[in-house]
């Protein structure tokens, strides 16, 4: 092999792709400066971000591209594979520990062996060939620390019997949906002891995770923050307790028995039919 752009044994050099990279990262980099901010509204509007910017440069090629064009082949009829496989054993603790980021999932695969599809920016879990969910995928510390990928509803029902257990959760941070749960939770623990304090954190994300209100809930949370009161388990029940109006109404017709018993008189009639039908032939 021959060297082209690179001289021989500088590591620190960057060749022709490399080159590439670095020119678009300032480019993104300068972009971000002259937007003012980091901040996005999600991954999907960053990626909206990059592709603008990758099209604008890329707009100074269109010549090339499609000189190009007219002979490149069809693609192909499957995508590649860009993704990872990876088998991994869901442990007692309700999830499992990939890449250094701990993952949690329903309890009810505790002991079973998932195949995970690891992609960019997701996790694809089977069993099987069967698709069970997909997971944000997370990231590790670049000083090495563990990451945490929690979901509340996955382990509510191991912390309704052991509600003590949210006190030193090492995922504790990362296991409340959104602020106003955890500034709550941190209110409690100032104004009452542990036991009481962790019982009333659970049953708010009970609440939440039964009735499906986990927005609505943080904004009655919040309200109360700001109000600086404690939240009330029971009025909290009652405010997001299902409407009675909403309710449907089942009315259920029971089928009278006599017509039970008509058609066993049917039943019976014919097999006595044809039971003495029987009886003849073998008399005969």
């Amino acid at each position: 092999m021959q060297p082209t752009r690179n001289n021989r044994g500088v590591a620190h050099e960057n060749g022709s792709i490399e080159s590439a990279h670095g020119h678009l990262k300032k480019a993104l980099n300068d972009a971000l400066l002259m937007r003012g901010t980091r901040d996005f509204d999600g991954l999907a509007s960053y990626r909206r971000f990059v592709d603008e910017i990758v099209s604008r440069k890329n707009a100074r090629h269109a010549k090339r591209i499609d000189a190009e064009r007219s002979v490149l082949h069809r693609l192909p009829g499957q995508r590649t594979c860009d993704y990872e496989e990876i088998v991994v054993t869901v442990t007692s603790s309700g999830g499992f520990t990939l890449r250094k980021v701990f993952y949690t999932v329903p309890s009810r695969l505790i002991g079973h062996r998932l195949r995970v599809r690891l992609h960019d920016d997701r996790l694809d879990l089977f069993i099987g060939g069967t698709l069970l969910m997909t997971l944000n995928r997370g990231r590790a510390a670049t000083s090495g620390k563990h990451a945490h990928v929690v979901d509340y509803r996955h382990v509510i029902h191991a912390l309704r019997r052991k509600p003590m257990a949210l006190l030193n959760l090492v995922y504790r941070d990362q296991l409340f949906p959104r602020d106003a749960y955890r500034l709550t939770f941190n209110q409690l623990l100032e104004k009452m002891s542990e036991r009481p304090a962790c019982r009333l954190m659970v049953d708010l994300l009970a609440l939440a995770h039964d009735r499906g209100c986990e927005a609505e809930l943080a904004a009655a949370l919040a309200a109360n923050l700001a109000a600086g009161q404690l939240p009330c388990v029971a009025q909290l029940r009652e405010r997001f307790a299902p409407d009675p109006a909403a309710l449907p109404e089942v009315v259920v017709y029971l089928t009278p028995l006599i017509a039970y018993e008509a058609l066993l008189g049917n039943a019976t009639v014919d097999a006595q039919a044809a039971d003495g039908e029987a009886a003849d032939g073998e008399a005969a």
